[in-house]
């Protein structure tokens, strides 16, 4: 289990619930156009685009950072938004 505030740790376990998300929706990582991560340190976005990177250097969808208070849980360090479009 990684640190829960190591934002490179989290990526594996984050980049299945995506890509579960992205399938049962009838899709596949490739029709992935956008995303947006949202941080509650936006001084940590090289760390999430890393992670970022790593999942989508093939098909480098739009990409936007942005800075949040909080999360709903206050341990969350990270989360990631994505818009698909499946044919």
């Amino acid at each position: 289990m990684p640190k829960l505030r190591d934002l490179k740790g989290l990526g594996p376990k984050s980049e299945q619930l995506l890509i579960e998300a992205v399938e049962g929706a009838g899709g596949n990582i490739q029709d992935v156009i956008r995303t947006r991560i949202m941080l509650t340190d936006i001084s940590r976005w090289k760390e999430a685009a890393q992670a970022h990177g790593e999942l989508f250097s093939t098909i480098k969808p739009a990409c936007t950072f942005v800075e949040i208070s909080q999360f709903i849980d206050k341990q969350w360090l990270v989360e990631t938004e994505v818009d698909c479009v499946v044919t």
